[in-house]
C-alpha cells in the first residue's frame, strides 16, 4: 500500500476519533461528577447504557487515534453511533440520525481496513 493509503487513514482515524470524542468527554465528566442519568433506548438501565456510550464515544476513540486494536476498537464506537441513529433518533427526520450515520460509517470502514502503518498496530 502506499503511503497516501495510510496517511489517508490516519487521517480518518483522528478526525472522526477526535469529533467523536466531543461528544463522549461530556458524558464521562458527568460520571467523573456523580451524574449517572441517562437514557436507556436498549432496556440495559440507564447507569450501564452510559457506561457504554462512553466507552464507545471515548475509551475506543482513543485507541483508534493511536491505533491501538484498531479494528476491534472501532466497533463499540460503531455500535454506539448505530443504537443512537436506528434506536435513539427511530423515529426522528434523517438530518437528525445524519451525524451518527456518518460516524458509524466512517467507524465501519476503520474495522475494516484497520489502523494503516501510522500506528501502533503498525498493520
Amino acid at each position: 500500500m502506499t503511503s497516501t493509503y495510510h496517511l489517508g487513514l490516519l487521517l480518518l482515524r483522528i478526525s472522526f476519533s477526535g469529533m467523536l470524542l466531543v461528544h463522549g468527554v461530556p458524558k464521562l465528566l458527568a460520571v467523573l461528577q456523580g451524574d449517572f442519568s441517562f437514557g436507556d433506548p436498549i432496556g440495559l438501565g440507564a447507569v450501564v447504557t452510559k457506561i457504554l456510550a462512553i466507552i464507545g464515544e471515548v475509551i475506543c476513540p482513543v485507541l483508534v487515534i493511536i491505533g491501538y486494536k484498531t479494528r476491534l476498537a472501532a466497533v463499540p464506537a460503531l455500535l454506539t453511533m448505530f443504537v443512537a441513529a436506528f434506536v435513539v433518533h427511530a423515529a426522528d427526520p434523517f438530518g437528525t440520525k445524519e451525524k451518527a450515520l456518518m460516524f458509524g460509517c466512517a467507524f465501519l470502514v476503520i474495522a475494516l481496513t484497520g489502523a494503516g502503518k501510522f500506528s501502533v498496530d503498525k498493520k
